[in-house]
């Protein structure tokens, strides 16, 4: 029995005036996932997200989330972290938590607060002013707001906004232990290398239009320029060899792509192993290595064009 997807996109466009925020997009977001959602600013990805959150309608197409195609931000099964923080200053950490519980209609949820203050290393925040916090420590908080309710669908916009280096890693953990336990995740952020190693798959809208739509395998993959590099035992010359293209050394590593022209049928191969084993009739071969580009790459050339 296949399991339907927590979120579907159909034909979706937006506008604002003569703008085109979001064009005829088409988006489906496996259940139980880590979603990546990039983009540039300016790209419609803040749109999409307020799509699926019910505070904006699409001009045309539909929007179905967790099941339904109409419905208020108000839904009980989604939680939201927003980039801007919602907290208010005057009241007290505990008091706060309690009251956005109550708003997702968790209402015995003390234990819940207190086992989550304890995760995140926050108990001793608990009777403090939200205004005596500081940036890294109200993140958590604003964390534990978007998920104390146990949420389907958990939409989190650059979570680790204020977090030194130790509490990003503590925060990362949480996030993944959330997503075991069956919720769906949204994960919008600017943080190429947290979006590779964190999402199942990764989306990206640049203009208004879905540029990119699968895992990070696929994706690189994709964009993959079929470069390599090389260190052989003894001398060999690539760099005659009508087979390579752009040959360059770096002390004992030679790197270079496949020539479009190449002869006995190289630039048909497939692999990594193939190119190798071509390599090993050359030369013997101590280390060889297939280079594809991070996701960080990918992004500023899409976002550059």
């Amino acid at each position: 029995m296949s399991i339907s997807p927590a979120i579907e996109i159909e034909q979706v466009t937006k506008t604002f005036g003569s703008q085109v925020a979001v064009n005829r997009l088409d988006l489906q977001v496996p259940s139980g996932s880590i979603y990546g959602f990039i983009g540039p600013n300016g790209s419609g990805k803040t749109t999409t997200l307020r799509m699926i959150l019910r505070i904006y309608q699409p001009d045309s197409g539909r929007v179905s989330v967790l099941g339904q195609s109409s419905g208020s931000t108000a839904d009980d099964r989604v939680g939201y972290l927003p980039e801007e923080r919602g907290l208010y200053k005057r009241m007290k950490v505990n008091d706060l938590l309690t009251y956005y519980a109550r708003l997702k209609g968790c209402y015995n949820c003390q234990g819940k607060i207190d086992r989550w203050m304890e995760r995140l290393g926050a108990k001793d925040w608990a009777k403090k002013r939200i205004d005596a916090l500081s940036k890294g420590m109200a993140q958590k908080v604003q964390f534990i707001a978007s998920v104390v309710a146990e949420p389907q669908l958990l939409i989190l916009d650059e979570p680790f906004s204020g977090l030194d280096p130790v509490n990003m890693e503590m925060l990362k953990d949480t996030i993944l232990e959330v997503q075991k336990q069956g919720t769906t995740i949204i994960f919008s952020t600017h943080d190429m290398d947290t979006a590779e190693r964190m999402c199942d798959t990764v989306f990206m809208i640049f203009k208004g239009n879905k540029v990119l739509d699968g895992s990070v395998d696929q994706i690189k993959n994709q964009f993959a320029k079929r470069q390599f590099e090389v260190r052989f035992d003894g001398p060999c010359d690539l760099q005659s060899r009508p087979e390579f293209a752009n040959v360059t050394t770096q002390g004992d590593i030679v790197q270079f792509q496949l020539a479009a022209n190449a002869r006995a049928g190289l630039a048909s191969l497939e692999s990594a192993s193939q190119v190798l084993a071509y390599l090993q009739t050359l030369g013997s071969v101590n280390h060889f290595r297939s280079q594809r580009p991070t996701l960080h790459d990918i992004f500023v050339q899409i976002a550059s064009n």
